[in-house]
């Protein structure tokens, strides 16, 4: 199913809060950096457990984001269209378009991760009145015909339709895993380097002096 939900300037930030609270997962796509890190970090303050997914993310940050939101462990997957090429996940049922994309391919590719190996799904896209035509100008050259809706944040219809709910408002931090914690702080400790684990230099004999030749002077 193809969505335009028609929003105020004002009201669309609380709209967006409210979509991401929902039950189940969901991917949100922005169309910068900061956009993303901006909503992310609003989400986990708002008590929704989100990650953020760019290019100036590193690669071990992207991994592990992906994994937890794979695994349910990040509910709101928020990104932008570079970061998203070539995701795949499983009973993925929604993907919101909070900035609506500039060419109808883009479109084609963020609705693509969702109702994957015949499943249902939605997309939604978030528009403002002044993007209202241009929405309709793409939608054509996509092929698609939207169910367009006005909708106010906590109202009946944009439940139905996405299962936005209000946030808990308690903020939520994202930890990173057990395993891989361990794995950064462990080191190698110095004490095992020597000669069977005796934390002596490599090369003393087992911890014994080499015999005094008589009449030999300490060089000390």
């Amino acid at each position: 199913e193809h969505h335009v939900l028609h929003v105020h300037d004002a009201d669309k930030h609380r709209t967006t809060t409210e979509i991401a609270a929902r039950d189940g997962r969901v991917i949100m796509f922005l169309d910068t950096k900061h956009a993303v890190d901006r909503l992310t970090k609003h989400l986990l303050n708002s008590g929704v457990r989100a990650g953020a997914l760019h290019g100036g993310r590193s690669q071990p940050q992207r991994t592990r984001t992906l994994a937890q939101f794979k695994d349910g462990h990040v509910t709101v997957l928020v990104a932008t269209n570079v970061a998203a090429r070539g995701i795949h996940v499983d009973s993925l049922d929604l993907v919101v378009n909070v900035d609506p994309p500039s060419d109808h391919k883009d479109y084609l590719h963020r609705g693509g991760r969702t109702a994957r190996a015949g499943e249902s799904g939605s997309v939604v896209t978030l528009v403002t009145p002044d993007q209202r035509r241009g929405m309709t100008r793409l939608m054509a050259s996509a092929g698609i015909t939207p169910q367009v809706t006005p909708v106010r944040s906590g109202e009946a219809e944009l439940s139905r339709i996405t299962g936005a709910q209000a946030p808990s408002g308690v903020p939520v931090v994202i930890t990173v895993p057990v395993a891989e914690s361990v794995r950064r702080t462990s080191s190698p400790s110095r004490s095992r380097r020597g000669r069977g684990g005796s934390g002596r230099p490599a090369g003393a004999a087992g911890g014994r002096r080499a015999p005094r030749r008589p009449g030999a002077e300490s060089a000390a």
